[in-house]
């Protein structure tokens, strides 16, 4: 016995040309989807970056660019670094508050942090230092 082969010239034989359009359109737009996700997620991922670019800044102003307790007095100050800009601005905190009969050595102090970065992000920042009284804010 001869084996033969299935006949080729049936009608069902094979794909057609619209199912193959159909194929390559679900391929195509299936690559399009994927790559919408990536550039999203490429996008996600510079802005993370770039946040935690700028935390970084503000930590270190906070711990290195905050003069001591002694040499903080009220007002602002600004500079830059690395692209960084950064303005610190201290300030009695509660504005005129008085402390009644009061003789307390200390008074909390507003510390106000704000960081530029050089793409535009902004941090604000606020603190509040116990500063001494000077002698004439005491009241005596």
């Amino acid at each position: 016995m001869l084996a033969t082969s299935p006949p080729t010239d049936r009608a069902d034989a094979g794909f057609t040309i619209i199912e193959v359009l159909v194929a390559l359109a679900l391929v195509a737009v299936s690559i399009v989807a994927i790559g919408a996700v990536m550039g999203v997620k490429t996008r996600g991922v510079r802005a993370m970056e770039q946040h935690v670019a700028l935390m970084q800044a503000v930590r270190t102003l906070m711990t290195v660019g905050i003069p001591p307790r002694a040499e903080l007095q009220s007002g602002a100050t600004t500079g830059q670094a690395e692209g960084y800009r950064w303005t610190i601005e201290v300030s009695p905190l509660g504005g005129d508050w008085k402390v009644p009969d009061g003789n307390a050595p200390w008074a909390p102090e507003l510390v106000r942090i704000r960081v530029k970065s050089p793409g535009g992000a902004l941090s604000d920042i606020r603190t509040v230092r116990l500063m001494p009284r000077s002698s004439e804010g005491s009241g005596q």
